[in-house]
């Protein structure tokens, strides 16, 4: 928790090489998906860095759950391009995949080659139910701030309902909470107000450098101009590096992952259906097993859960041994760089074409008033995350049909247990409760 007695003055401007720095270390550490990563940026970012203030924060969050893609890498871009103009906002959310792009690398060759590896295994054991704990733990920390009266929190329960219960497509979630936020902003705009100047959040943390009241920087205002250049120049590359691709594998791998990047509103969970009807059933990359064990590997590394592409576009070229049988990593590296870049290129462009717009609104209250809903709405959507998340490490040989079959995970469900009192009671940092974690399903793997 931020000290009782915060500074009182703004922190320094950080340098781009002390935000080069910072990012790196977030692809490496962002595990929790999405709401673990927002919790991880939020902690570092909003509290202890005060680079941007809370309220600013959650309105640049707002906007990039309203777009396809991974909104946690999407929030990276766009306050690395709050920061650091355009080249911020590309380092940022390059080093955010970075890391997990070679790590998944490495564990989708391992699993190709090693099979089944006990001490991977053990690891991965006791990060899943840390990772429950993490998306628990954003849950509260989000609503906690989020929901400031009955209204808000009406919000939340029944975007809860609609996705637990009635399986509402998220989408549609945000959709009606956007528009209830809007009519809500007209009716009683003081329930929706984000509020302006040094608010509650700055009274716990001190004035952030980008607060509610500091003017945006100038780079970030709206040109007609700019806008028009950085879609040509998207268009530019995209066509450039999917020509250049001389396999039909990749070429093919190209063109899908670029319509999945268009289409993964909701979430990394709402496209793996589509992921998995082209990787498996259209063109064969893998078996409908190795999608699972994809996703299994996608949930426990860092980096947005949506990183299982490249674990897809490994085993595809692999499989295909697009370059002969002799060099099938470099087949199957090829196929996660192709998967990675084209699903994740899209979101650049969202972020440095919308954002100079978003940063206007800021202080508008009929822009902010549905961002508000939206939030709410979001604390539901985590919590089904987290439920989601702690059905799968808990009771792991359950299925729909079948939702609380098999033995219960009492000794993963105490370390789910321990590790959300050590993130909420005792203040932990999130990266060593993982790595916490990580040693005890370890030990405890050899030990059974």
């Amino acid at each position: 928790m931020s000290d009782p007695t915060p500074p009182l003055t703004r922190p320094a401007y950080p340098s781009f090489w002390e935000a080069f720095i910072y990012w790196l270390k977030l692809g490496f550490i962002s595990f929790g998906g999405p709401a673990g990563q927002i919790a991880v940026m939020h902690q570092e970012l909003v509290e202890k860095r005060r680079w941007i203030s809370e309220h600013r924060f959650l309105h640049a969050l707002n906007y990039c759950m309203l777009l396809p893609g991974p909104e946690a890498q999407q929030l990276c871009i766009y306050i690395g391009w709050l920061l650091h103009r355009t080249w911020g906002g590309i380092v940022a959310g390059t080093l955010f995949v970075l890391p997990s792009l070679f790590i998944l690398a490495g564990l989708t060759y391992i699993y190709l080659v090693y099979g089944d590896v006990t001490w991977v295994q053990g690891i991965f054991n006791g990060i899943k139910p840390a990772v429950v704990a993490i998306v628990v733990f954003a849950a509260w920390r989000i609503g906690s701030r989020a929901l400031r009266n009955n209204v808000l929190w009406s919000f939340a329960a029944v975007s809860f309902l609609a996705i637990f219960a009635l399986k509402v497509p998220f989408p549609y979630i945000v959709l009606a909470a956007g528009i209830f936020g809007f009519i809500g902003g007209k009716i009683a705009p003081d329930k929706f107000k984000v509020g302006s100047g040094h608010g509650a959040a700055d009274k716990i943390y001190g004035p952030a450098l980008l607060d509610d009241d500091t003017p945006s920087p100038e780079h970030t205002k709206f040109k007609p101009l700019r806008l028009i250049l950085l879609i040509v120049a998207f268009v530019a590359i995209w066509a450039a590096v999917l020509f250049s691709l001389q396999s039909p594998v990749l070429k093919d791998m190209g063109e899908f992952f670029t319509k999945a990047a268009l289409v993964t509103f909701g979430g990394a969970y709402a496209v793996l259906p589509y992921v998995y009807q082209g990787g498996v059933e259209s063109y064969g990359w893998l078996t409908g097993t190795q999608m699972i064990d994809g996703l299994a590997l996608g949930e426990t590394t860092p980096g947005p859960l949506i990183m299982v592409v490249a674990f897809v576009g490994f085993i595809g070229a692999w499989t295909k041994a697009i370059f002969g049988p002799d060099m099938l990593f470099v087949a199957g590296f090829a196929g996660a760089m192709v998967a990675t870049f084209f699903t994740f290129l899209p979101s650049y462009l969202f972020i440095l074409a919308g954002a100079p717009l978003i940063e206007a609104t800021h202080g508008d209250l009929k822009f902010t008033a549905p961002l508000t809903g939206i939030t709410a709405a979001v604390v539901g959507v985590v919590l089904n995350l987290a439920l989601f998340f702690g059905w799968h490490v808990l009771w792991p040989q359950a299925t729909k049909a079948a939702p609380f079959s098999g033995s219960f995970e009492w000794f993963y469900a105490g370390i789910s247990v321990v590790a959300f009192i050590a993130l909420w009671k005792f203040k932990q940092d999130i990266m060593k409760v993982i790595g916490a974690c990580a040693a005890i399903g370890l030990i405890y793997t050899y030990l059974i």
